[in-house]
């Protein structure tokens, strides 16, 4: 049997990850006629039938899911070994799919994209931003951003803490001028909050000596999106919990104030996952870097 041309085995895996022939033509610039003849001919060397195909339907069959796992890894290490010499001779470059949810895209990434994009010219970030799980070995993904108050499962995912941000309880000045500021944590329980959920939800407020008191406010409104808390609190409907990564602007503008300096109510963790053969890219680690770097703290 004669070797595999490397350029079929990449028009194969496009063709999958992208769920149709259309729509990997379109990723890759060229007809989708040219990709469903490469695959055919790939197919017919093989002697097996890879991938069922009709009008109405586009599956993988038993044999072709294995073959496209290993086909997959060899074109990842491909890009590895092309990656390797790239970072002796220049930059990094090519493409880097990242994913993150709505928030962190909001308040961590999108000020630090202009210095990125400076920083490396020849790469390219496409950025996905949504809130739903997304599997990414499936669907492609180089690095996924997550945020998480409790630790990530054990996964075949490289995983590399980037920041930790304390909640910290906030209210706008208005809202102090109007109702005082509380002084002690239990002062909370007489003040208007604004709430993840109307159902009863308490603070455990930790302090800087590792004391801790579970108190609730009086709940008026409940949102379960942070922007959302951001600017109800800063138009003075109540006081809120907030991570840092959220409420510095708002902080150092005077939008907000800070209550109870010594107390936080907790800390959310963002964490970059990787695929392990992609997390080796060099593309790959100077996102991870970059992002080490410029969202700690």
């Amino acid at each position: 049997m004669a070797a595999f041309n490397l350029n079929d085995l990449q028009l194969f895996v496009q063709a999958v990850e992208s769920g149709s022939f259309t729509a990997a033509g379109r990723h890759l610039g060229i007809p989708k006629s040219t990709i469903s003849k490469r695959v055919a001919e790939l197919e017919e060397r093989l002697g097996v039938r890879l991938i069922q195909r009709t009008s109405r339907s586009f599956a993988l069959t038993d044999i072709g899911g294995e073959f496209f796992e290993h086909a997959q890894a060899s074109i990842i290490e491909a890009e590895m070994a092309e990656g390797i010499v790239r970072s002796r001779l220049a930059e990094p470059s090519g493409t880097v799919r990242l994913t993150a949810a709505v928030p962190t895209a909001q308040f961590m990434l999108s000020k630090h994209l202009a210095e990125l994009t400076a920083r490396y010219p020849k790469l390219k970030l496409s950025l996905h931003v949504t809130d739903r799980f997304v599997d990414i070995v499936q669907e492609g993904f180089d690095i996924a951003l997550r945020s998480h108050r409790s630790p990530l499962g054990d996964s075949t995912l490289v995983q590399r803490r980037i920041t930790t941000h304390p909640f910290l309880l906030v209210a706008s000045p208005d809202y102090i001028a109007k109702y005082g500021k509380p002084e002690r944590p239990e002062d909370i329980a007489i003040h208007k909050g604004i709430m993840p959920s109307l159902s009863g939800e308490q603070w455990r407020l930790i302090s800087d000596d590792g004391a801790e008191v579970v108190i609730g406010p009086q709940p008026v409104i409940a949102a379960d999106e942070p922007m959302v808390l951001l600017k109800a609190a800063a138009a003075g409907i109540g006081i809120t919990i907030l991570p840092t990564s959220v409420c510095n602007d708002a902080l150092q503008d005077g939008r907000l104030i800070r209550l109870l300096s010594g107390w936080t109510a907790g800390s959310i963790t963002t964490t970059a996952l990787m695929p392990h053969r992609r997390g080796q890219l060099p593309s790959v680690r100077a996102v991870v870097e970059f992002l080490a770097e410029r969202l700690a703290g």
